[in-house]
């Protein structure tokens, strides 16, 4: 197994997230790695959870990397989270992105999950991603 892409695969969603067009605008740009300190928008797009499985083989080191990437917003209702939600599964499912380490193999949409969080104020969008990667070293 090898661990060692996984910094390399986060920045490059990182960075396709950030320049998707149509996510930055309807995120009004806030797109995080980390939630920043300090009061946020009423809609914010963040990185979160990972899960990292060995996929090693006989040629070479590899991981399975399951991703969240979550959408958090205090609006009424689902709609404005739902669409951020359909524009990073747009923007990622698919995507052939460059990793600084590593191989991206494939990287594939697998669920979403929608709900309230508190008293219901805020309405939360996790969608699960997996990712391949084989680790060139």
């Amino acid at each position: 197994m090898s661990y060692a892409s996984t910094a390399a695969l986060q920045a490059a969603v990182y960075q396709r997230l950030t320049e998707d067009a149509t996510l930055s605008a309807l995120a009004g740009g806030a797109i995080y790695d980390a939630v920043p300190p300090g009061p946020l928008p009423d809609l914010y797009v963040t990185l979160g959870a990972e899960d990292v499985r060995d996929r090693s083989d006989g040629t070479g080191a590899g991981a399975l990397h399951r991703f969240t990437v979550s959408v958090v917003t205090g609006a009424a209702g689902f709609q404005a989270a739902k669409a951020v939600a359909a524009a990073i599964s747009d923007a990622l499912a698919g995507a052939d992105l460059s990793l600084a380490r590593g191989r991206l193999v494939a990287i594939w949409f697998q669920r979403a999950r929608a709900r309230r969080e508190g008293m219901g104020n805020l309405r939360r969008i996790d969608l699960t991603f997996r990712a391949r990667v084989d680790d060139a070293g």
